[in-house]
């Protein structure tokens, strides 16, 4: 597990050189931001412990299984007393409550949430803001102490800052499980509204300069597709 300071509030931590997760440190102890995937939650917490506190609770940006794929093992590990968060679409979704099939892998978990989450919400210092697209329910959390963004998959950042609408190089992947690449130019807006001081994705390095960066991949997005 790769860690990486971002702020005075916010770490990121990268499993197999290509997934994240966060860590975002509240007066109680830590939030985790998405799971990874794997078997074993124990990188996780001993990312937490070393950090100096423990995680009190769990929110997910989305659904899919990269996001997602601890969330039972790390529920099992550190007990009931840690509270889950989910975008309520994405939960909907998980629980067998919506008819049809989503892009995407979305695996079987038996943990469900402690609150449903609603655009406007607040996890500690963490506001929730719909950025559907990638997902139904995808959301991103804004930092309200300093404007950092946790963008989910909205955006990728290995080689250069893009939009997840549709597959470009040189990181495909996640573009490839995306429900709405109309939604995920509209959330990309979104999230440039924020005026975030610093960006953060699911997959891919810290994001520094990030409207700069933005501008460019929406820039990017309305170019021609080419052969």
């Amino acid at each position: 597990m790769k860690t990486t300071p971002v702020t005075d509030h916010l770490t990121q931590l990268t499993k197999l050189h290509f997934v994240n997760a966060f860590l975002v440190r509240e007066d109680d102890g830590f939030t985790l931001v998405d799971t990874t995937m794997g078997r074993s939650p124990k990188g996780l917490i001993e990312a937490a412990r070393s950090a100096g506190a423990r995680i009190r609770r769990i929110a997910l940006t989305h659904g899919h299984g990269d996001h997602v794929g601890l969330l039972d093992a790390l529920r099992d590990s550190l007990g009931k007393d840690v509270e889950v968060l989910m975008p309520e679409l994405d939960e909907q979704i998980l629980a067998g409550e919506t008819e049809g099939k989503f892009p995407g892998s979305w695996p079987k978990v038996r943990t469900r949430a402690d609150r449903r989450l609603q655009p406007g919400d607040r996890v500690g210092s963490l506001e929730v803001v719909a950025t559907p697209g990638h997902t139904p329910g995808h959301v991103a959390y804004l930092d309200t102490r300093d404007r950092a963004v946790i963008a989910g998959d909205t955006f990728t950042s290995y080689g250069r800052v893009m939009t997840s609408d549709r597959l470009r190089l040189p990181f495909p992947l996640a573009a490839s499980a995306t429900w709405s690449g109309e939604q995920v130019l509209a959330s990309a807006q979104t999230v440039r509204a924020l005026a975030p001081s610093v960006m953060v994705v699911g997959h891919g390095p810290v994001v520094r300069d990030p409207i700069v960066k933005i501008d460019k991949a929406l820039a990017l997005a309305k170019a021609p597709v080419t052969a």
